[in-house]
């Protein structure tokens, strides 16, 4: 399956997973924890790594520890750096949810974002001028608090048409350029349109296509998280 035969089936199914949650969904602290091991408190007062996403992050289908945030709290762990990973992830979360739960998200000593957020707004066809100012308040309230971003990049289906697909995504590439961010042009590189790395719907990864999102985050995060670490 190629990346166009997975946006197409996209427009089908990671609709229905839950992006109409978000006008009935209830506060983030109630629907979201922090990623840890299983069975495992949060550490209090360790810095934390914050990621505010959707159902990707949120890791819809799978059981917690599971999930790319629980993946990279491992690294973090093996590495030997002292920060907690917590997951922000909401199920049909568009960027206009992210904006509204953002300063919750960042409460605490936050010293990475790690943002993943307009996939629903492209699969609702939301304006992409909308997403660019969503995204674009959320990245520069970040980093007044001096927080440093990741953003990673998504895809548009193509059922709106190519115009749409090609501006939606160079919503990400400018954004990162302009605030002068760490960017991931696609979070789901080598695992969208791969049945064996995807769950029944074709959508979300499944375990083994989970680890590999996370490897793909780790790459651009360590060296963020070492250095943000370092200077704090």
């Amino acid at each position: 399956m190629t990346r166009r035969s997975w946006l197409l089936l996209a427009v089908a199914t990671f609709a229905l997973s839950g992006c109409q949650r978000e006008a009935s969904s209830p506060p983030a602290a109630a629907t979201t924890a922090p990623a840890a091991p299983a069975g495992a408190p949060p550490a209090a007062g360790r810095p934390r790594v914050v990621a505010l996403g959707d159902s990707l992050t949120a890791g819809l289908g799978l059981r917690p520890e599971q999930s790319w945030p629980s993946l990279v709290q491992e690294k973090i762990d093996q590495a030997g750096l002292t920060a907690e990973v917590v997951n922000a992830g909401v199920s049909g979360d568009t960027s206009a949810g992210g904006v509204r739960r953002l300063d919750w998200a960042l409460d605490g000593d936050v010293k990475v974002l790690v943002l993943e957020l307009g996939a629903n707004d492209g699969l609702r066809g939301l304006p992409v001028d909308q997403l660019r100012e969503n995204l674009s308040q959320m990245i520069a309230a970040a980093k007044a608090r001096g927080i440093v971003v990741l953003l990673l990049g998504m895809e548009a289906p193509p059922n709106f048409g190519p115009q749409y697909t090609r501006e939606f995504r160079q919503v990400y590439t400018d954004l990162a350029a302009e605030h002068e961010v760490a960017f991931i042009p696609f979070m789901l590189e080598g695992v969208a349109g791969n049945a064996a790395l995807n769950q029944s719907d074709g959508i979300h990864p499944n375990e083994d296509g989970t680890r590999r999102v996370a490897d793909l985050i780790w790459q651009s995060l360590q060296p963020l998280l070492t250095r943000a670490l370092a200077t704090s």
